[in-house]
Protein backbone atom coordinates (compact mmCIF):
# COMPACT_ATOMS: atom_id res chain seq x y z
CA UNK A 1 0.00 0.00 0.00
CA UNK A 2 3.24 2.30 0.76
CA UNK A 3 3.02 3.34 -2.97
CA UNK A 4 0.20 3.79 -3.85
CA UNK A 5 -2.77 6.34 -2.88
CA UNK A 6 -4.47 5.71 0.27
CA UNK A 7 -8.04 4.17 0.70
CA UNK A 8 -10.13 7.07 1.19
CA UNK A 9 -12.83 6.06 3.72
CA UNK A 10 -16.21 7.85 5.51
CA UNK A 11 -18.02 7.10 8.08
CA UNK A 12 -21.74 7.14 8.91
CA UNK A 13 -21.78 6.34 12.46
CA UNK A 14 -24.81 8.11 15.08
CA UNK A 15 -22.67 7.26 18.41
CA UNK A 16 -19.85 9.38 18.84
CA UNK A 17 -17.70 7.30 20.81
CA UNK A 18 -17.95 4.41 18.12
CA UNK A 19 -17.30 6.89 15.49
CA UNK A 20 -13.97 8.32 16.93
CA UNK A 21 -12.78 4.97 17.16
CA UNK A 22 -13.34 3.92 13.38
CA UNK A 23 -11.72 7.24 12.36
CA UNK A 24 -8.76 6.68 14.37
CA UNK A 25 -8.49 2.78 13.34
CA UNK A 26 -8.27 4.21 9.67
CA UNK A 27 -6.61 7.19 9.90
CA UNK A 28 -3.22 5.42 11.84
CA UNK A 29 -3.42 2.77 9.78
CA UNK A 30 -0.72 3.02 6.61
CA UNK A 31 -2.54 3.12 2.96
CA UNK A 32 -6.02 4.40 4.68
CA UNK A 33 -7.59 7.67 5.39
CA UNK A 34 -10.88 8.70 7.17
CA UNK A 35 -12.12 11.51 4.75
CA UNK A 36 -15.20 12.34 6.71
CA UNK A 37 -17.74 11.34 9.29
CA UNK A 38 -20.98 11.81 9.64
CA UNK A 39 -23.80 11.38 12.28
CA UNK A 40 -26.81 10.91 10.12
CA UNK A 41 -27.41 10.05 6.70
CA UNK A 42 -29.47 12.93 6.28
CA UNK A 43 -25.94 15.03 6.81
CA UNK A 44 -24.09 12.64 4.85
CA UNK A 45 -26.52 12.36 1.54
CA UNK A 46 -24.83 15.56 0.54
CA UNK A 47 -21.29 15.36 1.19
CA UNK A 48 -20.62 11.46 -0.31
CA UNK A 49 -22.73 12.41 -3.04
CA UNK A 50 -20.63 15.82 -4.31
CA UNK A 51 -17.76 14.26 -3.66
CA UNK A 52 -17.60 10.45 -3.66
CA UNK A 53 -14.99 8.38 -0.71
CA UNK A 54 -13.62 5.17 -2.23
CA UNK A 55 -15.49 2.94 0.92
CA UNK A 56 -18.32 3.97 3.09
CA UNK A 57 -18.84 2.28 6.64
CA UNK A 58 -22.70 2.44 7.04
CA UNK A 59 -24.14 2.05 10.34
CA UNK A 60 -28.32 0.54 10.28
CA UNK A 61 -29.97 1.98 13.14
CA UNK A 62 -29.68 5.75 12.45
CA UNK A 63 -31.55 8.47 13.83
CA UNK A 64 -33.76 9.87 10.95
CA UNK A 65 -33.19 8.19 8.25
CA UNK A 66 -31.83 4.37 8.46
CA UNK A 67 -28.75 3.42 6.93
CA UNK A 68 -30.71 0.82 4.52
CA UNK A 69 -32.53 3.53 2.54
CA UNK A 70 -29.47 5.74 3.40
CA UNK A 71 -27.43 3.49 0.85
CA UNK A 72 -30.30 2.81 -1.29
CA UNK A 73 -30.08 6.97 -1.95
CA UNK A 74 -26.75 6.72 -2.62
CA UNK A 75 -26.65 3.77 -4.70
CA UNK A 76 -29.46 5.34 -6.81
CA UNK A 77 -27.00 7.93 -7.38
CA UNK A 78 -23.64 6.84 -7.79
CA UNK A 79 -24.20 2.62 -8.38
CA UNK A 80 -20.37 2.17 -8.31
CA UNK A 81 -19.99 3.49 -4.75
CA UNK A 82 -19.11 0.61 -2.44
CA UNK A 83 -20.62 0.73 1.06
CA UNK A 84 -19.93 -1.66 3.50
CA UNK A 85 -22.77 -1.60 6.53
CA UNK A 86 -20.84 -1.63 10.09
CA UNK A 87 -23.96 -2.73 12.67
CA UNK A 88 -24.92 -4.93 15.12
CA UNK A 89 -27.88 -6.12 13.11
CA UNK A 90 -27.37 -10.00 12.05
CA UNK A 91 -31.52 -10.53 10.94
CA UNK A 92 -31.47 -12.07 7.90
CA UNK A 93 -33.83 -9.43 6.53
CA UNK A 94 -31.70 -6.89 7.15
CA UNK A 95 -28.89 -8.68 5.54
CA UNK A 96 -31.48 -8.99 2.60
CA UNK A 97 -32.23 -5.15 2.65
CA UNK A 98 -29.02 -3.85 2.31
CA UNK A 99 -27.95 -5.92 -0.39
CA UNK A 100 -30.70 -4.84 -2.18
CA UNK A 101 -30.14 -1.55 -1.32
CA UNK A 102 -27.05 -1.95 -2.91
CA UNK A 103 -24.37 -2.46 0.04
CA UNK A 104 -21.21 -3.97 -0.84
CA UNK A 105 -20.28 -5.73 1.74
CA UNK A 106 -21.73 -6.65 5.61
CA UNK A 107 -19.82 -6.40 8.54
CA UNK A 108 -20.70 -6.72 12.92
CA UNK A 109 -19.57 -3.90 14.70
CA UNK A 110 -17.10 -6.91 17.21
CA UNK A 111 -15.18 -7.29 14.15
CA UNK A 112 -11.42 -7.03 14.78
CA UNK A 113 -9.35 -3.96 13.20
CA UNK A 114 -7.40 -5.56 11.05
CA UNK A 115 -10.17 -7.76 9.53
CA UNK A 116 -12.19 -4.60 9.26
CA UNK A 117 -9.27 -2.94 7.09
CA UNK A 118 -8.98 -5.88 5.25
CA UNK A 119 -12.63 -6.01 4.28
CA UNK A 120 -11.89 -2.20 2.91
CA UNK A 121 -8.80 -3.51 0.77
CA UNK A 122 -11.31 -6.32 -0.25
CA UNK A 123 -14.51 -3.99 -1.37
CA UNK A 124 -11.97 -2.16 -3.26
CA UNK A 125 -10.69 -5.10 -5.30
CA UNK A 126 -14.10 -6.27 -6.06
CA UNK A 127 -15.26 -8.39 -3.26
CA UNK A 128 -18.00 -8.56 -1.23
CA UNK A 129 -16.58 -9.01 2.53
CA UNK A 130 -19.20 -10.40 5.45
CA UNK A 131 -18.41 -11.64 8.97
CA UNK A 132 -18.13 -15.46 8.77
CA UNK A 133 -21.60 -15.67 10.26
CA UNK A 134 -23.31 -13.36 8.00
CA UNK A 135 -22.37 -15.17 5.49
CA UNK A 136 -23.21 -18.70 6.86
CA UNK A 137 -26.62 -16.92 6.89
CA UNK A 138 -26.42 -15.96 2.89
CA UNK A 139 -25.59 -19.13 2.12
CA UNK A 140 -28.45 -20.51 4.09
CA UNK A 141 -30.76 -18.52 2.16
CA UNK A 142 -30.69 -19.50 -1.35
CA UNK A 143 -32.95 -22.55 -2.39
CA UNK A 144 -33.51 -23.43 -6.04
CA UNK A 145 -36.22 -22.10 -7.36
CA UNK A 146 -36.69 -19.39 -10.47
CA UNK A 147 -34.48 -20.46 -13.31
CA UNK A 148 -31.95 -18.02 -15.18
CA UNK A 149 -30.21 -20.69 -17.43
CA UNK A 150 -27.20 -20.35 -15.32
CA UNK A 151 -24.44 -22.97 -15.63
CA UNK A 152 -23.08 -24.93 -13.11
CA UNK A 153 -19.85 -23.15 -13.27
CA UNK A 154 -21.95 -19.85 -13.40
CA UNK A 155 -23.95 -20.94 -10.29
CA UNK A 156 -20.45 -21.81 -8.54
CA UNK A 157 -19.02 -18.23 -9.01
CA UNK A 158 -22.52 -16.65 -8.13
CA UNK A 159 -22.55 -18.51 -4.78
CA UNK A 160 -18.86 -17.41 -4.37
CA UNK A 161 -19.67 -14.30 -5.17
CA UNK A 162 -22.68 -14.18 -2.38
CA UNK A 163 -20.05 -15.43 0.02
CA UNK A 164 -17.70 -11.90 -0.51
CA UNK A 165 -14.59 -13.70 -2.61
CA UNK A 166 -13.48 -11.55 -5.03
CA UNK A 167 -12.21 -12.58 -8.67
CA UNK A 168 -8.63 -13.39 -7.67
CA UNK A 169 -9.90 -15.69 -5.11
CA UNK A 170 -12.36 -17.47 -6.93
CA UNK A 171 -10.06 -17.83 -9.92
CA UNK A 172 -7.66 -19.79 -7.37
CA UNK A 173 -10.02 -22.04 -5.94
CA UNK A 174 -11.30 -22.90 -9.20
CA UNK A 175 -7.72 -23.31 -10.74
CA UNK A 176 -9.35 -20.70 -13.83
CA UNK A 177 -7.95 -17.53 -14.98
CA UNK A 178 -8.78 -14.29 -14.09
CA UNK A 179 -9.79 -13.77 -17.19
CA UNK A 180 -11.96 -17.01 -17.25
CA UNK A 181 -13.67 -15.44 -14.09
CA UNK A 182 -14.34 -11.96 -15.67
CA UNK A 183 -16.18 -13.68 -18.48
CA UNK A 184 -18.36 -16.00 -16.39
CA UNK A 185 -19.51 -12.75 -14.69
CA UNK A 186 -20.22 -10.65 -17.40
CA UNK A 187 -22.57 -13.80 -18.54
CA UNK A 188 -24.17 -14.23 -15.44
CA UNK A 189 -24.63 -10.42 -14.82
CA UNK A 190 -26.28 -10.90 -18.66
CA UNK A 191 -28.75 -13.19 -17.80
CA UNK A 192 -29.82 -12.30 -14.37
CA UNK A 193 -29.87 -8.74 -16.60
CA UNK A 194 -27.59 -6.70 -13.86
CA UNK A 195 -24.93 -4.12 -14.24
CA UNK A 196 -23.23 -4.62 -10.68
CA UNK A 197 -21.97 -7.72 -8.25
CA UNK A 198 -24.23 -6.44 -5.71
CA UNK A 199 -27.49 -6.46 -8.07
CA UNK A 200 -26.53 -9.59 -8.63
CA UNK A 201 -26.38 -10.63 -5.17
CA UNK A 202 -29.66 -9.04 -4.14
CA UNK A 203 -31.21 -10.75 -7.37
CA UNK A 204 -29.39 -14.30 -6.48
CA UNK A 205 -30.74 -13.52 -2.78
CA UNK A 206 -34.13 -12.50 -4.02
CA UNK A 207 -34.66 -15.02 -6.57
CA UNK A 208 -33.56 -17.93 -4.62
CA UNK A 209 -30.86 -18.88 -7.37
CA UNK A 210 -28.21 -21.32 -6.81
Amino acid sequence: MDIQESIRVAIVEDEQEIRELLEQIIDLSPGFSCKRTFSSCEDALPGLIADPPDVVLMDINLPGMDGISGTGKLTEQIPELNIIMLTIQDDPDLIYQSLCAGATGYLLKDTPPVKLLQAIEEVRQGGSPMSPSIARKVTMSFRPAVNYDLSDREKEILTRLTQGENYQVIAAELFISGHTVRTHIRNIYRKLQVNTRGEAVSTALRNKIV
